[in-house]
């Protein structure tokens, strides 16, 4: 790849437009599942699996239940998208409400 193009590429990156929302990670063996809240869902499960994987995950009870069922036991699902709001204030608090909502319905432990 030519530093142009390694430039085009970067650049393409950047401004691709983010998506907000509410994400759930569940162990299909022990039924255990953690909501989170993030703002560029396309990014998160990758996040989430690398930090996992690494042994580094600041959460001990997904840690723990990665180490015991693995990798394949484990699914990844995004339960809502939020609409673009203007203001980063507006979209953190939108965040944090429909997470709350989200932990609450699923019985869930956030993530």
């Amino acid at each position: 790849m030519t530093s142009e193009a390694r430039r085009a590429a970067v650049a393409a990156y950047k401004e691709r437009k983010a998506t907000a929302g509410i994400y759930a990670v569940r162990c299909t063996a022990s039924g255990e599942v953690w909501v989170g809240a993030w703002v560029d869902l396309a990014t998160i499960q990758n996040r989430l699996w690398f930090a996992l994987r690494q042994d580094a995950h600041p959460r001990r009870d997904v840690l723990e239940a990665w180490r015991r069922h693995g990798e394949s036991r484990f699914s990844f699902e995004i339960l809502e998208t939020l609409e673009d709001e203007a203001s980063p204030y507006v979209r953190a608090a939108q965040l944090k409400d429909r997470a709350q909502h989200w932990r609450e319905k699923l019985a869930a432990k956030p993530i």
